[in-house]
């Protein structure tokens, strides 16, 4: 069989005659890349395929592989689906090794767990496991990084899961590009893809993020694989979030905390308990509640308003979009004639967490309003409600899920809309149906 080398835009592609430096359909520069195709004759001929309908298969269920972390077993749906192909990536140094390592350590006391470090010797891989506490386990591992060496060797062994360390250091022998290429990434997953689905084998890559924070290498990885988790660093609580952006057999968007410690990474099952303990009652807090995945997490918002020196008020928001603090400033001075456009405005949310839902909206407005008037909310209160541009205030969706929560950690007051259908609450539900009342919570005290 004849192979030639194909020219290919890794955004939108097209494929020119030969290699160009900018892409004529997506006028991109740099974005065309080369391959090495097959070539198949056209006296070949095509098997027939057998078409069945869906009546004619049976879906078995298959039990999923759970590690007993109970942080990742959640955010992957209850577990590791076999024949699944995951890819979970973060910035260097995260500890996506680390974590993987521990699970390859979990998984091989019931299950064939084959280790593939393509980045990291074994040497180095033994003093990871010893500081962790898992160099005895029966994980078998490798550092070869060829792909043919890993499918052929999968292929014939059969384990139940396979961890690859990483993707962008795998190369496939007939690909003539450096490993980490749109070339080489794009035929080891699909290679890996199909390993996993036709032999029933768990599959988890890690991988390298872009400057950006994206997942490194063609959209098309993200649309291959059945899911895409990122491991991310959180400042303030000096905790590891691991969060569900792609995933084919759970919740997207789902969380899991983390914390990085000598033994490795450790569980942080209530982290909604740190968040409450550090909360301090001053003007221009705010605790909200949001909902990620299947997990309310309450959040506080942090608010300073300040009159501006400059001819052009500042905006600087962290955590969350810029027009939305925009907005809410916007209908607060339209209907309490409050002039936050004089105003320079700083907003955060605490947790270096990003939000959203709009059910954020009642805590922005109150979190301006509580730093304007320099008065602090009552203690252990929290705002649940979404602000319409009439400025009146409406009900959110799972309200009972988010008020459950705060009641765990004794939040007594709670903000919501006068349209709030709220069933067994203990707290004391404060009812608002337009900014308008929230001057009152500030002139009363």
């Amino acid at each position: 069989m004849k192979q030639k080398t194909v020219y290919q835009c890794t955004n939108c592609a097209f494929q020119p005659p030969k290699w160009v430096g900018c892409c004529p359909s997506y006028q991109e520069w740099n974005s065309i890349s080369s391959t090495v195709a097959q070539v198949v004759s056209k006296q070949s001929q095509a098997a027939v395929l057998t078409m069945a309908p869906l009546s004619s298969f049976t879906a078995q269920t298959t039990a999923r592989m759970r590690t007993g972390l109970e942080e990742w077993d959640r955010v992957l749906g209850g577990g590791i689906m076999p024949g699944s192909f995951l890819i979970l990536t973060g910035d260097p140094g995260i500890g996506k090794s680390t974590l993987l390592l521990q699970i390859a350590d979990r998984i091989s006391q019931q299950a064939r767990v084959f280790y593939f470090s393509s980045e990291e010797s074994l040497e180095q891989v033994t003093l990871r496991a010893q500081r962790i506490g898992c160099r005895d386990s029966a994980v078998l591992f490798s550092d070869t990084a060829q792909l043919e060496s890993l499918i052929t060797t999968v292929t014939q062994e059969k384990p139940d899961l396979v961890i690859i360390d990483s993707i962008q250091n795998c190369y496939a022998a007939q690909i003539q590009t450096v490993p980490g290429s749109i070339a080489q990434l794009r035929e080891t997953a699909f290679h890996l893809m199909r390993l996993a689905k036709e032999n029933n084998i768990a599959i988890i890559a890690s991988g390298h993020i872009t400057k950006e924070g994206e997942i490194a290498g063609p959209k098309m990885l993200e649309h291959m694989v059945d899911g895409v988790f990122y491991l991310q660093g959180e400042d303030r609580w000096q905790t590891r979030v691991l969060r569900s952006v792609k995933n084919r057999f759970g919740a997207i968007n789902e969380i899991g905390f983390f914390q990085m410690e000598e033994n490795g990474m450790v569980e942080v099952p209530n982290i909604n308990q740190s968040l409450i303990n550090s909360i301090s009652d001053t003007p221009g807090s705010v605790l909200i509640s949001s909902l990620e995945g299947s997990r309310p997490l309450l959040i506080e918002l942090q608010a300073l308003t300040v009159p501006s020196k400059f001819g052009m008020p500042q905006r600087v928001v962290t955590g969350m979009d810029p027009k939305r603090i925009v907005l809410m400033a916007a209908i607060l001075e339209k209907y309490l004639q409050i002039r936050l456009s004089d105003h320079d405005i700083f907003f955060k949310v605490s947790g270096n967490l990003k939000i959203k839902e709009s059910g954020a909206d009642l805590g922005i407005a109150l979190a301006l309003l509580s730093s304007y008037f320099q008065q602090p909310l009552p203690s252990k209160s929290i705002a649940l409600g979404e602000v319409y541009l009439t400025g009146q205030i409406k009900p959110i969706n799972l309200i009972n899920l988010h008020i459950n929560e705060a009641q765990k950690f004794g939040i007594g007051k709670i903000f919501v809309s006068s349209q709030q259908k709220i069933e067994h609450a203990t707290a004391n539900i404060l009812r608002l149906n337009h900014v308008y009342e929230l001057v009152n919570l500030f002139s009363e005290n």
